[in-house]
């Protein structure tokens, strides 16, 4: 995978914008010292290079009635299946992330649920029909936290 050579004001402007993704350019340019435009082309060639992959706005599952959350490792019955699999995961709406894994797991996934009897109905009628050797469930009672993407890109000689 290519490695990109950015620079400081690449990586102030990536800080800025990780931490609220609807910050106005002007003000980042403000931070910056820089002009607007220029902002706005730094952001276009992170995009380009594909450093940035869109914005998102995080839901709180819970406030809308998904209060199971959990992570589910799937043993695949054949190698041979994995596309196939990957595919039909991602068909299914309570599925928000899926993984290829090293260790016991082929593929970890992210499901949330309206509760442990959805997560139950997700199992039998989405997840049992891929023809999976079997899976493993466990639940999450809430997050500990969650970080955002550590942006270090500078080396710095201190």
């Amino acid at each position: 995978m290519a490695h990109h050579d950015l620079d400081e004001l690449d990586e102030k402007i990536l800080k800025m914008i990780v931490d609220n993704a609807r910050i106005p350019f002007l003000e980042v340019a403000r931070a910056c010292n820089v002009s607007g435009a220029a902002i706005h082309q730094r952001v276009q060639k992170l995009t380009n290079l594909g450093v940035i992959k869109g914005s998102e706005y995080i839901i709180e599952a819970e406030k809308l009635g998904f209060e199971t959350c959990a992570f589910i490792g799937i043993f695949l019955t054949s190698p041979s299946t994995f596309d196939y699999v990957v595919k039909e995961l991602e068909k299914i709406p309570e599925v928000v992330e899926c993984y290829y894994t090293t260790g016991q797991y082929d593929l970890l996934i992210k499901v949330y649920a309206k509760n442990n009897k959805d997560l139950l109905r997700i199992i039998h009628n989405e997840l049992q029909p891929l023809g999976l050797s079997r899976t493993e469930t466990l639940i999450s009672f809430k997050d500990a936290f969650r970080k955002k993407f550590p942006i270090r890109i500078v080396e710095r000689n201190d």
